[in-house]
C-alpha cells in the first residue's frame, strides 16, 4: 500500500509546505546577516569612538548600520545589573531577577530607539531605524563601564565623576552625531535634549532606583516575608556567611 493517490498528494503537500517553511526562515535569517557581519577589530574601534564627542557637525556623521556590538553591550548591562544585584543586599529567584534585568535593558534600547527614530522622522532628521539602534546601543558602553566600577566601589562622589564624563562622553557623542543629521535649531534642540536626558536619566535609575524597583516587583509577587537566609548582606559574599555558620555550630558543638 503506497495508499491513494489523494493520500499521495497530500503527502506532496505537506513536504512542500515544509520546505517552505525552512526556506522563508532561512531568507529571514538572511535578511538579518548584514547586520552582524562585522569583525571584532571594527566592533572594539566603534566602541572606543562611542565614547569621543565629534567636532565635524557641518556635515552627517557616519553611523555604522550594524547591531551585532549593540547586542553584545545590551546583554554585558543585563550581566552587570545582575552583578550589581548579587552584591547588593538582593539576591533572589533567579529567574525573576534575569528577566528583570533582560526587560530593563532590551525595553530602554527598543523603546528608546523608536521614540527617538519617531521624533527625528518628525524632525525629518537623516537617520533610519538601524542606524538608530546602533547609535544608541553603543551609547550604552559609558552605562556599562560606569555601572561596572561603580557596582564594586561604593562611592557616590565617584559615580557621579563617571556619569558626568563617562555617561556624558557618550551622551555627547549620540547627541553631535544627531546634530550633523538634522536641519534646523528648534530641531536639533528638541531631538538632541530628549536624547541626552533620557540617556542620563537612564544611568541615574540604574545605579539608584533600580534595585528598589525590583526589590518591589519581588516583594509584589513573592510576598514581603522572606525566609531570611535569601537576603544577603551588602558587601558580604555568601560563602562567608556559611563559614560563619559553620564556625558557630563549631563551637556550640565544643560548649
Amino acid at each position: 500500500g503506497a495508499g491513494s493517490p489523494e493520500e499521495q498528494c497530500r503527502f506532496l503537500l505537506s513536504q512542500l509546505q515544509q520546505a517552505s517553511r525552512a526556506f522563508s526562515l532561512y531568507a529571514n535569517i538572511d535578511i538579518l546577516r548584514p547586520y552582524f557581519d562585522v569583525e571584532p577589530v571594527q566592533v572594539r574601534a566603534r566602541l572606543l569612538e562611542s565614547m569621543i564627542p565629534v567636532k565635524m557637525i557641518n556635515f552627517p556623521q557616519k553611523i555604522a548600520g550594524e547591531l551585532y556590538g549593540p547586542l553584545m553591550l545590551v546583554f554585558t548591562l543585563v550581566a552587570i545589573l545582575l552583578h550589581g544585584m548579587k552584591t547588593s543586599d538582593t539576591i533572589i529567584r533567579e529567574g525573576t531577577l534575569m528577566g528583570t534585568a533582560i526587560g530593563t535593558c532590551f525595553g530602554y534600547w527598543l523603546g528608546v530607539s523608536s521614540f527617538m527614530y519617531f521624533l527625528a522622522y518628525l524632525c525629518n532628521a537623516q537617520i533610519t531605524m538601524v542606524q538608530m539602534l546602533s547609535l544608541l546601543g553603543y551609547g550604552l558602553f559609558g552605562h556599562c563601564i560606569t555601572l561596572f566600577v561603580t557596582y564594586n566601589i561604593h562611592f557616590h562622589s565617584l559615580f557621579y565623576i563617571f556619569w558626568l564624563v563617562v555617561g556624558g562622553l557618550s551622551t555627547l557623542r549620540m547627541v553631535a552625531v544627531l546634530v550633523s543629521r538634522t536641519v534646523g535649531h528648534t530641531q536639533r534642540l528638541i531631538l538632541c535634549g530628549t536624547l541626552a536626558a533620557l540617556h542620563m536619566l537612564f544611568l541615574l535609575y540604574l545605579h539608584f532606583a533600580y534595585h528598589k524597583v525590583v526589590e518591589g516587583i519581588l516583594d509584589t509577587l513573592e510576598g514581603p516575608n522572606m525566609p531570611p537566609f535569601q537576603r544577603v548582606a551588602r558587601d558580604i559574599p555568601v560563602v562567608s556567611n556559611a563559614v560563619l555558620n559553620t564556625t558557630a555550630k563549631a563551637i556550640a558543638l565544643t560548649l
